[in-house]
């Protein structure tokens, strides 16, 4: 939960939490917009905001968030980009560890776009969503939240301006 020291965004308590768990450490993520849950602190809630690179080259929209289930904590930023009007528009999948800084209008990653649009893609068909976490967070050279030695960021991000 948020009110823990150090915590990401999180769900508030009495969401719908994920009801099952496969073998893999991350169990399942779920998509916050597919739950009733919120985030505690409605100025942390990242969804609608832009996404910017470290030059500030826009790389498209935070369409939701990914919980983990059993802490509630914010794991993944879901993005839409590309496309006319929504149409044709990809979704890529960021870990929170990304996010250099946030703006009641922006976030900010250390990430670019061709970083970005080459990440593994997410099959919704997996029955077991291990293999995807896996090449995710190996592919953008982060320690999985999962994995020894992985240390929750503070939220907001340092050097994010406060919300």
């Amino acid at each position: 939960m948020s009110d823990r020291p150090g915590s990401h965004p999180a769900a508030r308590a009495g969401e719908e939490p994920a009801r099952r768990r496969g073998t893999h450490p991350a169990g399942v993520l779920v998509r916050l917009g597919d739950t009733t849950g919120t985030v505690a602190d409605p100025a942390e809630d990242v969804r609608g905001r832009r996404v910017l690179d470290g030059a500030g080259a826009e790389l498209g929209t935070v369409d939701d968030l990914l919980v983990d289930g059993e802490q509630q904590r914010v794991r993944m930023l879901r993005l839409k980009h590309g496309g006319v009007l929504g149409i044709g528009a990809e979704v890529s999948f960021v870990p929170v560890e990304a996010i250099t800084a946030t703006t009641d209008e922006e976030v900010r990653v250390d990430l670019d776009r061709e970083r970005v649009s080459g990440a593994p893609r997410y099959d919704p068909d997996l029955a077991d969503q291990s293999e995807f976490y896996d090449s995710l967070y190996g592919y953008y050279g982060y320690t999985p939240f999962w994995g020894p030695g992985y240390v929750a960021r503070p939220w907001p991000y340092p050097g994010a301006d406060p919300v």
